[in-house]
């Protein structure tokens, strides 16, 4: 009887052994959780600007210049600029610094938003200015 507990506490050990080398974290994960891999590459591909209806707030396609590092928006007259939700679209791997976690005052049109693309290594940073200009009033006669 003895022997037959002994070998159950023996099997209950390597079985939590296996179970904690297991759940062992041989992936790098940086400080969101968020897996770091070899990608080096850190560019904004598309970019989208929405208003509190979750419906586009552009007027045509944004001018993304990626050697520049800059983002430009011209958004419909009347725009609510104090509640905008900027999309953006990065490589693979990459991430957004800061995190867009609601929504943004772009009010001050003199003074642009500079967000941050990280790399997937996490070692390339590219600063981004969105810029936002409000569409011209149509006048009627």
């Amino acid at each position: 009887m003895n022997n037959i507990l002994r070998y159950k506490a023996g099997l209950a050990l390597l079985l939590l052994a296996v179970l904690w080398y297991g759940c062992k974290n041989d992936f790098p994960v940086d400080e969101d959780g968020l897996l770091i891999t070899s990608r080096a590459e850190c560019y904004v591909s598309n970019f989208e600007l929405l208003g509190t209806d979750h419906q586009t707030v552009r007027t045509k396609n944004p001018e993304i210049d990626t050697v520049a590092q800059t983002i430009k928006v011209e958004v419909f007259y009347g725009t609510d600029l104090k509640n905008l939700y900027p999309q953006f679209t990065l490589v693979t791997d990459a991430k957004l610094d800061p995190k867009i976690t609601g929504p943004v005052d772009f009010s001050d049109l003199s003074n642009p938003k500079t967000y941050t693309v990280v790399s997937g290594n996490r070692k390339v940073r590219k600063p981004y200015t969105v810029t936002i200009s409000v569409q011209k009033p149509t006048t009627s006669n």
